[in-house]
């Protein structure tokens, strides 16, 4: 054999393997390359979306919490009046209902203040599994997670 015929069989082979993984190989490759970057995009697209829902979710919360200080102070402030109405009609009675519609008020306070907490405490809660689940794209078992979302609900 001569080192030409060689040569020429050697870049004939090549040629062919070049053409092969052009034809054959290569497309699926760039296909499976750009599938991966637009699922990465969306994904982070997903996060980005999640992390926006999350500060809008406590921006609710800041409000709605300023919202219940509002209504506890206008609550105090009508207790206050009614027990200064009492008193003035019939100071003996006056003293011992006003300590009651105090007290009311202030456990009526207490508890819508713990319900909204707790309520908006369960809506980020949702909100984040339901970003887990935007961003991973597999479905979370609520139920094999319930103490931890429990954690995170005692933690906010």
């Amino acid at each position: 054999m001569d080192i030409n015929a060689t040569l020429l069989g050697q870049a004939i082979t090549f040629a062919i393997l070049v053409l092969f993984t052009m034809k054959f190989v290569w497309p699926p490759l760039n296909n499976m390359l750009e599938e991966r970057a637009s699922k990465i995009a969306s994904g982070l697209a997903a996060a980005e979306k999640g992390k926006q829902e999350l500060l809008d979710a406590e921006f609710r919360v800041a409000e709605e919490l300023r919202h219940v200080q509002v209504r506890a102070v206008e609550i105090m402030g009508n207790a206050e009046k009614r027990a200064d109405q009492i008193v003035e009609e019939a100071k003996d009675r006056s003293r011992v209902e006003a300590e009651k519609i105090l007290n009311d008020a202030k456990s009526q306070i207490e508890q819508e203040f713990v319900r909204a907490r707790e309520q908006l405490r369960s809506q980020v809660a949702i909100l984040a599994v339901e970003g887990a689940k935007q961003i991973l794209k597999a479905e979370v078992d609520e139920s094999k997670h319930q103490k931890i979302l429990a954690t995170i609900m005692a933690e906010l």
